[in-house]
């Protein structure tokens, strides 16, 4: 995974009144922390941060951060604070990433192909969105893509049946399903089905109703 740069100025004190302070001069405040470190307050540029997120391949992005004393430190996003109706970013947490330790990390599924049970009818059902993989930072995947194509009404990809490229690991207790083809709904059937019999036993009514009608008036 690529590493995005952003640039950042140490705060001294921190507090709501600096941090109002500093989204007024377009800036937003932050902080990094991580195991065996001390925080480290500073804020960082809206404008530019705005620009990093759209650059970002994932929600998961390693950033490099310039602190502006010659240090530099790999960090993912933790935390987005901001406004409810308007979004604006209020505060960023940053969790401190250890480049040779491994992290978990989650990574959404795309599924490949068409399968043969849809293609027959039946329903495609992503059970799991994404994968939660133990990995070192530069080895995060962007996606984890699984061929959908062979699979047929009733089959299943589990967990186990996944492979991962690298020393990348998934981590799971249980076999858990992945994605799975249902069988056709049947209620459709059962419902048509129900309203031929309706249909039949109105036109019955009806014919029964059309003889009492004729029997009253040869009566008469």
């Amino acid at each position: 995974m690529e590493i995005l740069e952003l640039k950042a100025e140490k705060r001294q004190s921190t507090g709501k009144g600096e941090s109002r302070s500093l989204r007024r001069e377009g800036k937003i405040p932050a902080v990094l922390y991580g195991p065996d470190t001390q925080p480290v307050y500073f804020s960082i540029n809206e404008h530019e941060f705005i620009t990093l997120l759209k650059n970002a391949q994932s929600s998961q992005q390693l950033i490099k951060i310039d602190t502006g004393d010659g240090e530099q430190q790999a960090a993912m996003i933790k935390e987005l604070q901001t406004k409810p109706v308007t979004e604006e970013i209020l505060h960023i947490d940053f969790y401190k990433v250890d480049m040779n330790r491994k992290i978990r990390v989650r990574v959404p599924i795309i599924v490949k192909g068409k399968s043969i049970g849809v293609e027959l009818g039946g329903l495609l059902q992503i059970v799991r969105r994404k994968l939660e993989v133990l990995c070192l930072p530069l080895e995060i995947p962007e996606s984890i893509e699984i061929d959908i194509t062979d699979l047929n009404v009733g089959d299943s990809v589990h967990v186990e049946d996944i492979s991962l490229q690298d020393d990348i690991e998934i981590q799971a207790d249980v076999n858990f399903t992945v994605i799975t083809v249902l069988a056709p709904k049947k209620e459709e059937v059962v419902e048509e089905e129900e309203e031929e019999e309706e249909g039949l036993e109105e036109e019955g009514a009806e014919e029964e109703s059309s003889e009492d009608e004729s029997a009253d008036e040869e009566k008469k």
